[in-house]
């Protein structure tokens, strides 16, 4: 249409007199608001035609409207111009610039053209690209608000807000607005808190930034210290203080409080107030003329000082000094006679009277003498509180009540006399260690048939195997309470305790064997560590070299905060072998056990040497599973590693249990003894390391270790040495009680805490040692150990000390590792694995067996029933105690009705052979 219009225009006019045009109004740029078009004006004279030209292209003539005037002053013909652009027509350009328009004006003389008007379309988005953020300034401080309004044609004008209200910095030099679109406070007031809004404005809309929170703050500050307060002892040392406020300013709006003291102390000293006192008497002075004579005394012995009393009585007194030669009282010579000789007869009396007290003691002392002639000086016959003279003796009941000596934390004991506090006796190889621990007094019967009489188990045959418990390991480790190793019930110490010589060498904590696809027990001897390699965790045709060990020195687990190590660390591998079913691995505590407590956490050490939490043992997971038992832990695990059970004490009753044992030698100097008491964790590895390096020093245990409850109660732990015979034995005074800080029992890890005591013999004849041994917590629980020994060594008792069997089979592999029979195991797992109408058959076998918490681990097992009585062998790998078995079995009732039928020769195959079972 372009050329259309070209046409229409003349190509020239003729010319005639008259100027060129002149634009008295040219085409302004214009924006169109949504969809509503815009009109573009122009105005010429004199004009004979003016036509619009947009983006280079005439506009068709039909689209203009034009207006025709004349000039009155000129009389030149001027004529105005309107053309219509719509929001269409501008959309449809796409050219390099702004679509533009402009207009050409004809008169005679040729054209003239407008200046060229932009027409573009209007429009503000919504959200900022910068929205001001919110900020806590001290007072004084800078305040900074950045805006960056919406994208917008034309650009978008800002204005800020204040809690709604709209600033002008122009009435306020302290805020600048100009600097790119951000608010500048110079300097904060806190009338400046408040909520500031970014406003963005254009010809199409309006848009509001979110708010920002501006907060200003002030930090506290102190006031002046008032003046020292009087001292507030009224004698001697005191203290006197002065004080300060965080009110210079007070901290406003979250500011910080001040920090440092508020309050100073210092110590002063007041002078003591000092009572007068008399000095002695003078001599009597010259009899008077009046018969009198005089002495003085002064008040000089101290005189009053600071405030103290004056002296009380006088400071002179008189006495008739009459001999015969003067009347007193003007009374005669021989009444003052009598009166002198009465005085003579009080004398007298008093003599007497002193003179039976002195025969009445002397008589006490020489019956007390004969008494002790007709006595041996044996150790029964000697008792603390009947001696008392020149001695240091201590009474039980005494200490008990308080006696100041003992129980007074305040006093320190003498650092110079025996080995006080001295560190745990530590050897220098960690794997170098030997356990002796007690065990049961009674030996499992060999035969089960006697053992085992319940209908079930005859059922199963197991009656008929009485070779199998001969073939295997019969540990004697106690079970049920006396597993605290340390209370027998039959106090016999000729059956309890061995002369240590017998004990044999020391050897590495460590066990190693090969194990296959049968399985078995790996036990690192006398120490209550073990592992149990189930049946088919390891593949068909391969065998592996796994070992145990217990890291016993130099322990690179550090509990944190408020943790304790509860028992060894404990290592087995190698970690590169995978098992297809989780073996067990068993670790002694010495925790009691309590949820409310204690929060018990399995940790485990990583490849870079930091330990990392497995799970808590209450923990519901079915990662690995964890058995608390009162003194050991039962872990199934399916990866090789470094694992240790960490102790978080949750309140002040958590109790770690500690074995208390007491040792003696003689010393160097034939005349001394020396006693060693051992604090140590209540574990068989513990007491193990004690026992050989007391073996190391020619120690001799001396007494039944007891069990001491130690409470996380904060409060020390004190050791007395009470009723030491008098005139046979001696202890240096002060040394007689030991006090020991409660975190170096609580946080002792698995070092063995000991305190020494030096005892002296008057002479050599004395060989009988006979006291006692009080271990106690302050306000907590306390043992009495009753010494009564021979100190020398061809005299000791001969006393039989109980280890585990367990030294004897450190390893054992296939059937003889396992208590249940690998048969009657198979009958017991496919009938309690296959889901009955019931459905909870495995969940009833682990019931019965006190396994009542995180089921769901057993549930994602391939056979639930033989991971529980996997963990089953390892709760009772020291007794075996297949009858309790028989019974949970039986409680269920489903015994009979699916493994009724195994047959007598299956079950008597000496030798279970594996193979005929595993095709069953």
């Amino acid at each position: 249409s372009g050329n259309d219009n070209s046409e229409a225009l003349p190509e020239s006019i003729p010319s005639a007199p008259g100027t060129l045009p002149h634009f008295m109004e040219e085409p302004d740029d214009a924006y169109i608001i949504k969809s509503n078009p815009i009109v573009l004006r122009c105005k010429a004279m004199p004009a004979m035609q003016i036509f619009f030209k947009c983006n280079g292209e005439w506009v068709h003539q039909n689209e203009h409207v034009s207006e025709e005037s004349m000039d009155e002053t000129t009389g030149l013909k001027v004529r105005e111009v309107f053309i219509n652009v719509t929001r269409q027509q501008v959309e449809d350009f796409h050219g390099p610039e702004d679509y533009w328009c402009q207009c050409v004006a004809w008169s005679h003389l040729g054209t003239s053209k407008s200046r060229k008007a932009s027409v573009r379309i209007a429009y503000l988005r919504k959200n900022f690209e910068q929205d001001p953020q919110g900020k806590e300034v001290p007072i004084e401080g800078m305040i900074v608000l950045h805006c960056r309004p919406p994208e917008g044609v034309p650009a978008a004008e800002v204005e800020w807000l204040k809690n709604e209200e709209p600033i002008d910095s122009n009435l306020d030099e302290n805020i600048d607005t100009r600097a790119d679109h951000n608010l500048i406070i110079r300097q904060a007031r806190l009338s400046d808190s408040g909520n500031y809004t970014c406003m963005a404005a254009n010809i199409v809309a309006k848009r509001r930034s979110m708010s920002a929170t501006v907060v200003v703050y002030v930090n506290g500050g102190w006031s002046s210290w008032t003046e020292w307060s009087n001292c507030n002892a009224r004698c001697g040392r005191g203290w006197q203080k002065r004080s300060r406020t965080c009110t210079n300013p007070a901290p406003l709006n979250g500011g910080a409080f001040c920090e440092g003291m508020s309050v100073q102390k210092i110590t002063c000293t007041s002078l003591c107030p000092v009572d007068g006192n008399w000095e002695v008497w003078s001599e009597w002075s010259v009899c008077s003329p009046e018969c009198e004579h005089l002495r003085v005394r002064e008040c000089i012995a101290p005189p009053p000082r600071n405030g103290g009393k004056y002296c009380e009585g006088l400071s002179q007194e008189s006495e008739n000094c009459t001999e015969g030669l003067c009347i007193q009282d003007k009374k005669p010579l021989h009444e003052i006679k009598s009166q002198n000789i009465e005085t003579a007869s009080d004398i007298a009396l008093y003599s007497g009277l002193g003179a039976a007290v002195i025969a009445v003691a002397v008589l006490v002392v020489g019956v007390t003498l004969y008494r002790r002639s007709q006595s041996e000086y044996g150790v029964d016959v000697i008792d603390s509180s009947a001696l008392t003279g020149g001695f240091q003796t201590f009474n039980f009941k005494t200490v008990r009540q308080g006696n100041s000596l003992l129980l007074n934390s305040s006093l320190q004991p003498d650092l110079t006399v025996s080995r006080t506090y001295s560190g745990p006796i530590c050897l220098q190889d960690p794997m170098d260690k030997e356990l002796m621990t007690e065990s049961s007094l009674f030996n499992p019967l060999s035969d089960i048939k006697v053992k085992v009489q319940s209908s079930f188990m005859v059922s199963l045959g197991v009656t008929e195997r009485a070779e199998y418990h001969g073939k295997g390991h019969s540990g004697t480790f106690p079970h049920g309470n006396s597993r605290a190793f340390g209370t027998m019930p039959a106090r016999n110490k000729a059956t309890y305790i061995q002369n240590l010589s017998s004990i044999p060498t020391r050897s590495e904590m460590k066990t190693t064997a090969i194990f296959g696809h049968l399985g078995g027990r790996l036990v690192v001897p006398n120490t209550g560590v073990s592992l149990l390699i189930p049946h088919g965790a390891i593949p068909e045709e391969s065998s592996w070299e796994i070992y145990l060990a217990i890291t016993q020195k130099d322990s690179g687990l550090q509990p944190e905060g408020t943790d304790v190590l509860l028992g060894p660390e404990v290592t087995c591998g190698p970690s590169e072998l995978a098992v297809s079913t989780p073996f067990a691995l068993t670790i002694p505590h010495c925790a009691e056990v309590n949820a409310e407590h204690w929060n018990i956490h399995l940790k485990k050490r990583n490849q870079q040497g930091k330990w990392e939490e497995v799970m808590s043992v209450e923990e519901e997971t079915t990662s690995c599973y964890c058995l608390l038992d009162p003194y050991a832990c039962h872990i199934l695990l399916n990866s090789f590693g470094t694992y240790a059970l960490i102790g978080e004490p949750i309140s002040d009753c958590a109790v770690r249990q500690l074995k208390v044992a007491v040792f003696g030698c003689l010393s160097c100097n034939s005349l001394d003894y020396n006693l060693r008491v051992y604090c140590m964790d209540n574990t068989p590895c513990a007491f193990q390391e004690v026992v050989l390096d007391e073996r190391l020093q020619g120690g001799q245990l001396l007494e039944e270790p007891k069990l001491l409850h130690f409470q996380g109660n904060t409060f020390s732990l004190q050791i007395s040495v009470l009723d030491i015979p008098p005139f046979l034995w001696r202890i240096k005074p002060f040394t007689a009680c030991q006090e020991v800080p409660f975190s170096r029992v609580w946080c002792s890890s698995q070092k063995p805490l000991h305190c020494a005591f030096s005892l002296e013999r008057y002479t050599p004849a004395t060989t009988q040692l006979s006291c006692k041994i009080c271990v106690r917590q302050v306000k907590g629980h306390e043992q009495i150990l009753q010494i009564q020994t021979s100190i020398l060594e061809n005299e000791r008792e001969t006393i039989t000390f109980f280890a585990h069997d367990d030294s004897n089979f450190p390893a054992q592999m296939g059937p003889q590792a396992f208590k249940i029979p690998y048969s009657i195991r198979q009958r017991i797992c496919a009938t309690f694995d296959t889901p009955n109408t019931k459905g909870k058959d495995w969940q009833m076998l682990a019931q019965k067996n006190s396994i009542n918490r995180n089921l769901s681990y057993f549930a994602t097992q391939s056979s639930p029933s033989a991971v529980i009585l996997d963990l089953w062998e390892a709760r009772h790998q020291h007794d075996g105690d297949l009858d309790s078995l028989a019974c949970a079995l039986e409680e269920i009732g489903r015994t009979h009705s699916k493994i009724s039928d195994i047959t007598e020769t299956e079950i008597e195959e000496p030798d279970f052979n594996y193979s005929r079972q595993n095709g069953l």
